[in-house]
């Protein structure tokens, strides 16, 4: 099999199962009180593409990810707000992972903050009412817890999965 074609086919699959992901977040939510507060499950998928697929590929799978889970079960707020967080949460972690002095974990925790802050723009733009930013505190705690998690689970899989020529 060609090697882009092997790279497309792994990227869809795991596109499907970043899906999967924001599919069981919706059906069982994650509450601790506080609107907003996810585990972000999907970013595991995306964290992993980025360091076994590439950035184009974890680009892919991140946009198709955030529009089929909108038009599937969100609403075109929903899907704003996760494009603006998936899309500046992506290049942030593009950018830390290029550097070479971050760990997959210090990635992913640097994914979860950017995407809470570009949601937390997108709102802030959107209702025209900067007092959102007061929610920064908490969106910041748990976009780093979020993605501590993840990154321990994405390097673990990365561990587990290395034979796979990806």
């Amino acid at each position: 099999m060609k090697e882009s074609t092997r790279r497309l086919s792994r990227c869809a699959i795991l596109a499907a199962l970043a899906l999967i992901f924001s599919y069981v977040e919706f059906l069982i939510p994650f509450s601790i009180g506080l609107p907003g507060v996810k585990l972000g499950l999907a970013n595991i998928v995306v964290v992993f593409a980025i360091y076994m697929l590439g950035a184009r590929y974890a680009l892919y799978l991140n946009l198709a990810r955030i529009v089929l889970a909108g038009l599937l079960f969100g609403s075109p707020f929903s899907t704003l707000y996760a494009l603006c967080g998936g899309l500046l949460s992506l290049g942030a972690m593009l950018l830390l992972k290029k550097t070479n002095l971050f760990s997959v974990i210090g990635v992913s925790m640097a994914g979860g903050f950017f995407h809470n802050l570009g949601q937390l723009i997108a709102a802030a733009i959107i209702v025209k009412t900067p007092q959102v930013v007061s929610y920064l505190p908490v969106l910041v705690f748990s976009g780093i817890a979020a993605g501590i998690v993840n990154g321990i689970i994405s390097t673990f899989c990365m561990e587990k999965l290395r034979h796979l020529k990806m």
